[in-house]
């Protein structure tokens, strides 16, 4: 069933993902100098990556374990996207403009949350329907 509350957070979670692609760019240094861009093959794959495991997820409703298997992968694909930005932001000399790279950074802390609050619903669904099944 597709009306259920995980559908809604890996919905959320497509779309903010997607929008980190889309409102995030680049950040460049304070001398013009690119430090991260969505160009980059890494991070074009992670990003794009974690949308295709969310909507992958999304369209596997009927298999739970699948389900939440594809929602721990996607977390830690956000997490190794959330140690990139880190990593190339701290890495860098000079300082950069931290209203620029705000928002990025924040962005797969909160997609991480949504998958996390699915993988709790999806395990108390699996757990409602072990029970239905002791009662039969």
């Amino acid at each position: 069933m597709l009306q259920r509350i995980q559908t809604i957070y890996l919905t959320l979670t497509a779309v903010i993902v997607a929008g980190l692609y889309i409102w995030f760019p680049v950040v460049t240094n304070t001398e013009g100098q690119t430090i991260i861009s969505n160009q980059e093959p890494l991070v074009f794959g992670l990003i794009f990556g974690s949308i295709a495991l969310t909507i992958i997820a999304i369209l596997t409703f009927k298999k739970r374990q699948t389900q939440f298997v594809l929602n721990r992968l996607n977390i830690i694909l956000n997490f190794v996207l959330l140690g990139v930005f880190v990593y190339r932001s701290l890495n860098i000399s000079g300082e950069t403009l931290v209203s620029e790279k705000g928002i990025g950074v924040l962005l797969p802390i909160i997609s991480i949350v949504f998958l996390a609050m699915a993988n709790k619903a999806i395990k108390k669904d699996e757990d409602l329907v072990k029970s239905v099944d002791r009662l039969r």
